[in-house]
């Protein structure tokens, strides 16, 4: 387990990730890219703790998405099933998990002060924090995708579903764009990745 877990996690982050694996008693599943999640928890039938996390992942994200879900484990673990998934119980336990990784033997420098500052109090997905987000996606393969902030006003881009949109206007924090098959207005993350295409 612990040299699979090499192939996808920094390496100081093995040892105490897979003592937390062993502890928690988790069967961890490295599953092909799902476009919805990063990585899921469940506890099976069996009473057994499953954890999935996508094998597309870069190392460092990888590692947040994997000690996000083990959150999860220790959260209803200790405070009981009826807590919410991303509240106050959840946050805390990520936080105590993931503060000892946050360190410049596993994380680049550029991302620790990002880090230090997301985990004083996470989100359900650092994909909303879009600084961390973007520091973080610099460390993926090479792809040739767009972010929607980064692309021209008037532009026509295509999202993974294969819709349509023109980028028309900023809102606070968000993009304003229109869907060219509906004519409906939609608001998109600054770093939604999208594919831009020629007018």
């Amino acid at each position: 387990m612990s040299e699979t877990l090499a192939r996808y996690i920094p390496e100081h982050a093995v040892k105490p990730v897979f003592e937390l694996i062993v502890v928690n008693q988790v069967h961890l599943k490295i599953v092909n890219e799902r476009q919805t999640r990063h990585g899921d928890y469940r506890k099976g039938l069996n009473g057994k703790h499953e954890i999935t996390v996508n094998s597309s992942l870069n190392k460092y994200k990888f590692l947040i998405t994997l000690i996000h879900e083990i959150s999860h484990l220790v959260a209803f673990e200790k405070f009981g099933r009826k807590i919410k998934p991303h509240g106050t119980e959840w946050k805390y336990s990520f936080q105590r998990l993931m503060i000892p990784f946050i360190r410049p033997e596993i994380f680049p420098s550029q991302l620790l002060p990002l880090l230090a500052r997301h985990f004083k109090n996470p989100t359900a997905s650092s994909d909303t924090d879009a600084t961390l987000s973007l520091a973080l996606k610099q460390f993926d393969a090479q792809n040739d995708k767009n972010y929607v902030f980064e692309i021209p006003y008037g532009s026509v881009f295509r999202i993974e579903n294969g819709k349509i949109f023109k980028k028309i206007a900023i809102r606070t924090k968000r993009f304003e764009c229109l869907e060219v098959s509906s004519g409906k207005l939609y608001l998109f993350n600054p770093n939604a990745e999208v594919e831009l295409l020629l007018n």
